[in-house]
């Protein structure tokens, strides 16, 4: 596939930069950085640039069906207005967990919320994979991970790929249309530098995976065979999301973590935001619609 090389649009210098969405009717690409506390907005069409601070640390912002957000910060589900920039609290989550954190989300074709959570010291497998459910139950689907990375489906919906990020391992489950997850495999193991961060499915099933530390992404074919990768100017890549009117623009979060004086000079783009075209278009992102109570 011939992909542009990509180039930074935002030199935001985020901290841990996470979860990029677009946003059609906005034309404008919202992410987080994760241990800056704050959420941005970039306005593809005017460049307008907006932030605001978050209580806590922010996994993920997706959109819901009336123009607001569902994010994901350290302790629970929070509603996210951008007109008055407030967050109100949805649910509590691993309120027995103190050193967790939420990290990941996604929200799936049919409007279901997926997100995970992880060991903040980054040790212990005290982390889950999480479904909003219809009746607004938050619900395990997967156990065991220190850091959980990555929900993101097939496009008939039907198979959930998730990253066990230290173990360097992508799964696909079979799921079925009550969110139940069957037949755990592996669907790729990552080889060299990088551990596997989060992820987006193309318009033909194909998986591109952001490598931490891997200094680029990697796209997988349906059946986990490595077809290409992209490579970025800084090591530390976290997420992509398809956007622009056709879906075929790439804009992707990385991060400054973890990095040196000296590698942040040598790096002076970490932790940007990035962009680059591909040839095959991305998945539309859908609005969170299933389990919030009213």
């Amino acid at each position: 596939m011939n992909t542009q090389s990509p180039i930074c649009v935002w030199q935001v210098e985020a901290d841990l930069g996470e979860g990029p969405v677009w946003q059609f009717n906005e034309r404008a690409v919202y992410f987080v950085d994760i241990m800056g506390r704050h959420l941005h907005r970039l306005s593809v069409e005017t460049g307008e640039r907006k932030s605001w601070q978050t209580p806590s640390e922010p996994g993920f912002v997706l959109p819901l069906s009336d123009n607001a957000f569902i994010c994901g910060l350290r302790d629970g589900l929070y509603r996210f207005d951008g007109e008055d920039g407030t967050f109100s609290k949805l649910t509590s989550v691993e309120a027995d967990l103190p050193g967790n954190r939420l990290n990941d989300g996604f929200v799936d074709f049919d409007g279901h919320l997926w997100f995970g959570s992880m060991d903040d010291s980054e040790k212990r497998p005290t982390g889950a994979l999480y479904r909003l459910d219809d009746c607004g139950d938050v619900t395990i689907r997967d156990a065991g991970y220190v850091i959980t990375n990555g929900p993101a489906t097939s496009p008939d919906n039907r198979t959930l790929y998730h990253t066990d990020t230290l173990g360097k391992l992508l799964y696909a489950f079979n799921v079925n249309e009550l969110g139940e997850l069957s037949q755990r495999r592996v669907f790729a193991a990552i080889s060299g530098t990088g551990y596997p961060d989060g992820m987006a499915v193309d318009a033909e099933g194909f998986v591109w995976v952001a490598l931490f530390g891997g200094g680029r992404i990697e796209r997988y074919a349906p059946d986990g065979k490595l077809v290409e990768r992209v490579c970025f100017p800084c090591s530390n890549i976290t997420k992509l999301a398809f956007g622009g009117d056709d879906l075929r623009t790439a804009y992707v979060t990385t991060a400054r973590k973890g990095l040196s004086p000296e590698e942040i000079w040598q790096q002076p783009l970490a932790g940007g935001l990035f962009s680059f075209h591909t040839e095959v278009p991305g998945q539309a992102q859908v609005r969170c619609t299933r389990g919030l109570k009213r």
